[in-house]
């Protein structure tokens, strides 16, 4: 994950997902408000968990690349067995792609067996996900005073809204809102996923008086002076700003948007009558039949004819 690449293809995969789940998640809830109950992941019409699979392909994908083509020997060890300094951070990446990897595998074994709880194991199994996502970057090897330190620094705010949103999602699955801003901060992840490969790997981009060095295998931003560094810092706290506002107002503009997309649907009442309903109908002609058998039985009691009334009268 430590190049250009390495951010920008997973960033890119967290961009969909997110994007997928904040289209569904509104889609859903407003062809259906009061039924609406949230989803760990969305099925296809034509392949059903595409998703997932999707998840899994870029996880060992990513796996692959951190420990068997990325590094020079095509393997992440030293000659005497153990890790090396600067294979410290392919092992901390790929244990986050660990994590989304029992994630996906689990969802689709739930999804076939179907078992009670279902979805809430699901979202569990993805909030240790987040959970492995954020400890990884919380004690990351890497520099956490630099300009990428700051980028990590930000990036760990988004990923504890994804958690605890995952969380609350399990208590309250018929919540949209914890959906919606679930879904969102996990399409923010990708969009800063992206940024920060672009800005930290393509030199025109670089902080006017920071540049690119090469240390223990890989490449880091250093600053000239501590000024520039103070510089860095600010720009990389504006652009998380402004990227925080633009994915709001995307957010609430996409809501709108397929709210008038998809509007409600009409909810239409059974023609058929319930058993309670006809039990009481059935309690009504028996109490009618009743009052007109006591009102003949009357007639019969007094030994006249009805028709002798209307004589005597």
């Amino acid at each position: 994950m430590g190049t250009l690449v390495g951010h920008v293809a997973p960033g890119f995969g967290f961009l969909v997902i997110g994007l997928w789940h904040l289209f569904n998640h509104i889609k859903l809830h407003s062809l259906r408000p009061s039924s609406y109950a949230s989803r760990p992941w969305f099925p296809t019409s034509k392949l059903r968990r595409l998703e997932l699979y999707l998840i899994m392909l870029g996880s060992l994908a990513s796996i692959s690349m951190e420990l068997v083509i990325g590094p020079e020997k095509h393997q992440p060890f030293d000659d005497d067995g153990t890790i090396p300094s600067n294979h410290l951070q392919n092992f901390e990446h790929a244990s986050i792609s660990l994590a989304l990897l029992i994630y996906a595998s689990f969802a689709i074994v739930f999804d076939r067996v179907n078992p009670r709880l279902r979805d809430e194991m699901t979202m569990l199994l993805a909030a240790a996900a987040f959970a492995q996502q954020l400890l990884m970057f919380h004690l990351h090897s890497a520099d956490h005073m630099g300009v990428e330190g700051q980028y990590h620094w930000l990036l760990q705010i988004v990923i504890v809204v994804s958690l605890a949103t995952t969380l609350l999602g399990v208590a309250l699955p018929r919540s949209f809102l914890v959906s919606f801003v679930r879904s969102a901060s996990i399409a923010f992840q990708g969009v800063w996923f992206v940024v920060m490969g672009l800005v930290l790997w393509t030199p025109s981009l670089i902080p006017k008086g920071c540049f690119m060095n090469l240390e223990v295998g890989h490449t880091v931003v250093r600053c000239r002076s501590e000024e520039a560094l103070h510089r860095a810092k600010s720009l990389v706290n504006l652009q998380f700003s402004w990227y925080t506002a633009a994915m709001a107002v995307f957010s609430m503009a996409l809501y709108l948007w397929l709210s008038k997309v998809f509007p409600e649907e009409p909810q239409y009442l059974p023609l058929v009558k319930d058993s309670a309903g006809e039990e009481l109908e059935e309690q009504d002609s028996d109490l009618e039949s009743q009052k007109k058998l006591m009102e003949s039985d009357s007639f019969l009691h007094t030994g006249k004819d009805p028709r002798a009334f209307q004589l005597e009268r």
